[in-house]
């Protein structure tokens, strides 16, 4: 059965209803944190819950402290990446949102409805997580012009090094081109470089980690790991970005991410989310 959400700014989010299973036992675990050996990788739900907080203990172990931004699709990569976070004594908070994410102000109204909640949402955020790392996944309603762009993407790295965090951006995965992107392919498309161009210039305020090593450019081959809708990802998926993120970041921020093994069998792999993607795992 196919449930259609719309978001509270009005763009739709659509699943389908599908009890999920926990299928990443410790063979397939081994086997992931293997693979992504060659891709620079290493050994409102649960999802949230999963790696939101640790402890006191865990947090003065690394030091480090990362707030995740970015739409729906960020959203399924998050109950993985929390869970692998955590258990490198990493803190975390998903600040990820269905339908919406982005912070890019453009000509249409909608997007500038939902960028200026993003920006308020962040502001509070700053203040009461404080982050060391503000890692921002762009949105595909990354929509406008290069400047519009650029703008806001200066404007983040701009708003976290205030707040005492370094900005991180993470390209958008490769996705299905559907009839409600169509119209924004071409916006899609420039957004990633900018995001890119504006870490390069950004006197090391920014950093740029391009998952397009771990997922491709293509989504309709395998290695990209979309879902059956094209767009998302599924528990697979969200382990491999996990662990090549978590690596990523570690070498930019000194700590050693844990092994794969420890987190990717966890209660994440359960998330409702994943049950409305149709995920078998």
């Amino acid at each position: 059965m196919n449930s259609n959400h719309t978001s509270r700014f009005g763009y739709r989010c659509t699943y389908s209803r599908r009890p999920s299973r926990h299928v990443l036992t410790t063979v397939a675990a081994a086997a992931l944190g293997a693979a992504l050996v060659g891709c620079g990788g290493g050994p409102d739900t649960g999802a949230r819950a999963e790696g939101k907080s640790t402890t006191t203990d865990e947090v003065r172990r690394t030091g480090t402290k990362v707030l995740w931004m970015g739409d729906s699709i960020a959203g399924a990569e998050g109950p993985a990446l929390g869970a692998a976070l955590k258990a490198g004594g990493v803190e975390f908070k998903d600040a990820s949102s269905d339908g919406g994410g982005t912070i890019v102000a453009s000509h249409e109204k909608i997007t500038k409805m939902i960028a200026a909640d993003t920006w308020r949402r962040l502001a509070k955020d700053a203040e009461s997580f404080r982050p060391t790392v503000v890692a921002y996944q762009v949105t595909t309603y990354d929509w406008g012009s290069r400047d519009q762009q650029r703008a806001a993407y200066e404007k983040l790295v701009r708003t976290a090094k205030d707040a005492g965090a370094k900005t991180v951006f993470v390209p958008t995965p490769p996705i299905k081109i559907d009839g409600f992107y169509k119209k924004y392919a071409s916006q899609m498309r420039t957004a990633s470089p900018v995001a890119k161009e504006v870490a390069d210039n950004s006197g090391g305020a920014a950093g740029f980690l391009d998952a397009a090593r771990l997922w491709g450019t293509d989504a309709s081959v395998k290695k990209a790991q979309r879902a059956s809708d094209g767009i998302h990802n599924c528990q697979q998926g969200a382990a491999s970005f996990a662990a090549w993120f978590t690596t990523e970041l570690g070498k930019k921020e000194g700590f050693t991410p844990a092994a794969v093994e420890t987190w990717a069998n966890g209660s994440w792999t359960g998330d409702d989310r994943f049950a409305r993607l149709k995920c078998d795992g």
